[in-house]
């Protein structure tokens, strides 16, 4: 498997920043270009190296003005983007498909005609492609790609900072760009140039990393994603503790920064209806500008990843297999919980969380499995009856028992890995069925403990996992 590293420049030239800038923004014209062109059903079965030959032989690449190896990588770059915007409508398709009242024969035909593109051929297929494939539009004007063979690094002491040969506009010209690292990049690599800093992205082995060395557990461990930490277990431990105080802190300063911005935007815009162009002017060049706020946002990102793959680690060290509910399904019908609350969960990183895990049992050699995750949180571990869930407490309306409701899940979540009822796609109504279905079969057995109620067995499930509960 590859993994994505990233080498951030040192002390860039402002002359050299701005001969980049210039390049990034002519290639940003050729992406559009591609996606303007071939990013619908024209370009179904059209690939890159097609484009490539036309535009050499109608003259169009003559008005591009960057180098042809430059305009030719963003024009692959975008034909590869356009393709996977293509693939993941074609899966949205593929489930509604499966649901279609057909025949095996017809089913089987349809996904022949998807699969090799030939999709526009047949009615049904280009209206649901139409209804799930939205029309994309390129806004990247900042990316320059490098091929493999045309990357050059070189250091000007041995053993210091690396140096980054850019291949500028005109023929055997190049941009020398700094480096903050002694690592050289290699492969294709991609430089984006943000807020006055450029980064060099470029792919390796994760064979290589000393994570991969790095020996799994050989238990079967359930996890939990929350707010307040990235992950908790089955053994009631919790990792990641300090996301919660960190998306928290972020969500609540840029409510205050976005409120001081609207602010200024508003005066600077009754100032340019009133005559006064130049204090506009003045407000959005001193004070609208976005250059620290993407400084901000990229260094809690990467803070925000780190604490998140921290975590994935943890839990891999004591798990040969883990199991989690899957964080790819989209959640609609939010409850109402007051704007800062909406505003922070908002922030949520479940992505990061998704991959973190993905990435990290992949690396370590352990099995992830995925499970449907309705009403773990609100079922009492080792029964099927549903208690009461009281911020992040779950009562137990039988015996009193107080859980914790994350830990109450991962719980719940290694055990629904076993269940042959509830499978990944079945609807949350129909497990709330499964669970009252169950709770009522077993509250019509005999109790041999007592003739007249029936005791919980929440003690027994507590002796086995050991968590941390109030007992009322």
């Amino acid at each position: 498997m590859k993994v994505t590293r990233v080498a951030y420049s040192k002390n860039v030239n402002p002359g050299k920043y701005a001969q980049l800038e210039e390049q990034a923004l002519r290639l940003g014209c050729v992406r559009s270009m591609v996606w303007d062109r071939y990013g619908s059903v024209a370009g179904a079965g059209v690939s890159d190296r097609a484009i490539r030959d036309q535009w050499m032989v109608d003259g169009t690449a003559a008005d591009f003005d960057v180098l042809a190896n430059a305009w030719k990588e963003t024009v692959r770059d975008a034909v590869a983007d356009i393709t996977a915007s293509r693939a993941a409508a074609k899966t949205k398709v593929r489930k509604v498909i499966a649901l279609r009242d057909v025949s095996q024969a017809e089913r089987k035909r349809l996904y022949e005609l998807l699969k090799r593109d030939q999709w526009a051929s047949d009615p049904y297929l280009s209206r649901q492609m139409r209804k799930h494939w939205k029309r994309g539009r390129n806004r990247t004007r900042n990316q320059i790609i490098i091929r493999s063979d045309n990357v050059r690094t070189f250091t000007l002491i041995e053993g210091g900072n690396v140096w980054l040969a850019v291949p500028g506009l005109k023929p055997r010209s190049s941009v020398a760009v700094p480096l903050g690292t002694t690592v050289a990049p290699s492969g294709t690599l991609r430089v984006l140039l943000r807020a006055g800093r450029i980064e060099v992205h470029y792919q390796i082995d994760d064979a290589t990393l000393k994570s991969a060395q790095r020996p799994c557990g050989t238990r079967a461990v359930g996890v939990d994603k929350g707010y307040s930490e990235v992950f908790t277990d089955s053994d009631g431990q919790h990792h990641g503790t300090e996301l919660g105080d960190l998306l928290t802190s972020e969500s609540d300063y840029r409510k205050v920064k976005n409120a001081h911005r609207a602010k200024l935007r508003a005066i600077a815009e009754k100032a340019e209806e009133s005559g006064e162009r130049a204090k506009a002017q003045r407000i959005r060049d001193n004070n609208l500008g976005t250059l620290k706020r993407q400084r901000r946002s990229a260094a809690w990102q990467r803070r925000v990843r780190n604490i998140t793959f921290q975590a994935a680690h943890a839990v891999a060290d004591k798990a040969g297999v883990i199991v989690a509910e899957d964080l790819t399904k989209t959640f609609t019908g939010r409850k109402r919980l007051g704007r800062n609350t909406n505003r922070r969960l908002a922030a949520w990183t479940k992505g990061v969380t998704a991959e973190a895990l993905q990435t990290v049992s992949e690396r370590r050699s352990s099995v992830l499995r995925l499970v449907n995750a309705a009403y773990t949180s609100q079922a009492i571990p080792g029964t099927s009856s549903l208690g009461k869930r009281v911020g992040d407490q779950l009562h137990c309306t039988r015996c009193g028992v107080v859980w914790h409701a994350d830990h109450a899940a991962a719980i719940n979540i290694l055990d629904r890995d076993a269940d042959p009822d509830i499978g990944l796609y079945t609807p949350h109504t129909r497990v709330k069925q499964i669970l009252q279905e169950r709770d009522r079969r077993r509250s019509r057995l005999p109790d041999q403990d007592s003739n007249t109620t029936r005791q919980c067995r929440c003690g027994e499930r507590i002796n086995r996992f050991q968590p941390t509960v109030i007992k009322e």
